[in-house]
């Protein structure tokens, strides 16, 4: 046997081969995911994978097996949070993995509603409450860039409740607090009290079936599916939220991008105010807002 260990490999060339299986695969980007499984691999982050490989650096045999294990899992639509364990959401470095929804990219501007109406309020120290936390993503960027505020967050599945646990110890927002409670129950001692209520419920509806493989087959169903409309936690939030918020407050619920009308009815008859429909970056209606009497 032969002590000489496995030769290095280009690092370029790994990338390379890594993106052309990844686009095979029908993955969008397949080279933005080869570069940031490989940061994943080497510990750095994507711009020093991108240095490395214009240098020609060498990627060194066992890391040339990692990332290729890695690729393997990422083909068969694993996501690619799940493979790193990280998801980016605002200025935050979340956890994840099997069991929680993977916060989206879209729902950064469903923080950034909530996080305007927080800090407009005329309250020295608002509360903020996001109703089915998931990961933590909307409380914990709430709690973080507006930092004279109190947020609770309510979270009533159990994997999810695990996760959303290891965010807030990790991130350390000493103003959150996480609770695992039915959402419909969800603090009480806070009736009449709440300037901003946010949540990302599901949405999809029951005879839906997500485009995209890693929602379909990885994101747990109950973060997904929302009844025959979609909308029945929407139904839910909308009337805690009423409960919840004081004369003022604000309402702000994510849903899909056909949805604002039915959205805003729900609001409306449920005696919210100036309903509102806002669309993300990419022009689709992502959010509603309405205003508590």
């Amino acid at each position: 046997m032969s002590d000489i260990p496995p030769p290095a490999v280009s690092l370029s060339d790994a990338l390379r081969r890594a993106a052309d299986r990844l686009s095979a695969a029908g993955i969008e980007e397949a080279h933005v995911d080869a570069e940031l499984l490989a940061a994943h691999v080497l510990g750095v982050g994507r711009g020093g994978v991108q240095a490395a490989a214009v240098r020609g650096d060498l990627l060194a045999a066992e890391d040339a097996g990692r990332l290729a294990s890695l690729i393997d899992r990422r083909v068969t639509r694993e996501p690619l949070q799940h493979l790193t364990g990280t998801a980016p959401f605002r200025h935050l470095e979340l956890r994840v993995g099997p069991g929680v929804f993977v916060p989206r990219p879209e729902t950064e501007m469903v923080a950034q509603l909530a996080i305007d109406a927080l800090a407009s309020s005329a309250s020295a120290a608002p509360i903020g409450v996001d109703l089915g936390t998931g990961s933590g993503a909307i409380a914990l960027a709430m709690a973080t860039e507006v930092p004279h505020a109190r947020v609770f967050a309510a979270e009533n599945s159990v994997e999810a409740f695990v996760w959303a646990k290891e965010n807030f110890a990790h991130i350390g927002a000493d103003n959150a607090q996480l609770a695992f409670i039915d959402l419909e129950h969800a603090f009480t001692q806070l009736d009449g009290q709440v300037s901003v209520v946010a949540s990302n419920p599901p949405y999809v509806p029951d005879e839906a079936i997500p485009r995209d493989p890693e929602v379909r087959f990885f994101d747990p169903p109950a973060a997904l599916y929302g009844g025959a409309d979609g909308l029945d936690v929407v139904r839910v939030v909308s009337r805690v939220g009423l409960r919840l918020a004081h004369p003022g407050g604000t309402i702000i619920v994510e849903h899909g991008e056909w949805q604002g009308a039915a959205v805003r009815e729900i609001l409306v008859a449920d005696g919210w105010r100036a309903a509102s429909t806002h669309p993300d970056l990419t022009m689709r209606d992502r959010a509603t807002t309405a205003i508590r009497p």
